[in-house]
């Protein structure tokens, strides 16, 4: 891959060098690859066979996961948030000591190294919420919650210019990674002012209808900045400066 330079940009292929623009700018690689049989087949190629077997699965598995937690999701991401989650979610599946490899996955991996993932990598939670948060998971009765206690948001929360208001976002999730499916619950609280004045105690309490579950369950949490005008909340700048993250993780095991 290398990067276009000149005043004239160049986009489609040219022989066998392909012009594209992505996020990165302008760039140009050669053309390549090898026969789809001798990929499938060739034993030569057996360790890159297993490779992409199991990156497949970590695009899949990072796919369920942010399809699970949509409704929070989109009010905070960036854009390269799916590439690296499943960079990450590849370390889980590398983690698997019991399959053989090509055949590793997600939930016989360390699902728990997703654990503290910020979801906006601009707009990190831990850079921007210093309030004492703690979380809870409570398998046997489904209820995942978040407890923050009173504190001072002027100097304790990080807000963007403009703010005028905040509220807390959470969601708790079970995923059944094997069927592609998920049970999700949502909680928030109001909009709270953003000033000088301590908060009362706050509770988000995600209760997902279900008891003993025996799948992956994921507890996300976030802050949404808002500012209001003539009585109605704005999110600013289209949430680029909301964090979320997985702040807890129950395997199961």
């Amino acid at each position: 891959m290398a990067r276009q330079s000149g005043i004239i940009k160049l986009k489609g292929t040219i022989g066998d060098i392909t012009f594209y623009k992505s996020k990165d700018g302008y760039l140009a690689r050669q053309k390549g690859g090898i026969d789809k049989d001798r990929f499938l087949n060739d034993p030569k190629f057996q360790r890159t066979r297993e490779n992409a077997a199991e990156f497949g699965r970590a695009g899949k598995a990072s796919k369920v996961l942010c399809t699970a937690i949509r409704p929070v999701l989109n009010k905070t991401q960036d854009s390269r948030m799916i590439s690296r989650l499943v960079k990450l979610m590849m370390k889980v599946i590398k983690a698997d000591g019991i399959s053989d490899r090509g055949k590793r996955n997600v939930l016989d991996g360390e699902l728990i190294l997703l654990q503290g993932f910020d979801l906006n990598g601009n707009a990190r939670l831990s850079a921007t919420v210093y309030a004492p948060v703690s979380f809870s998971i409570d398998r046997a009765f489904g209820i995942m919650e978040v407890n923050v206690p009173s504190f001072n948001p002027n100097s304790q929360i990080v807000a963007p210019g403009g703010t005028t208001h905040f509220r807390f976002i959470s969601a708790g999730v079970e995923v059944d990674f094997e069927n592609e499916t998920f049970v999700l619950a949502q909680a928030s609280t109001a909009e709270l002012k953003y000033d000088n004045s301590n908060t009362a105690l706050t509770i988000l309490s995600n209760e997902l209808d279900i008891s003993d579950s025996t799948k992956p369950l994921f507890l996300v949490f976030g802050i949404e900045f808002l500012q209001e005008v003539n009585g109605s909340f704005y999110s600013l700048n289209n949430g680029a400066f909301n964090a979320l993250n997985l702040v807890a993780i129950d395997t199961g095991v």
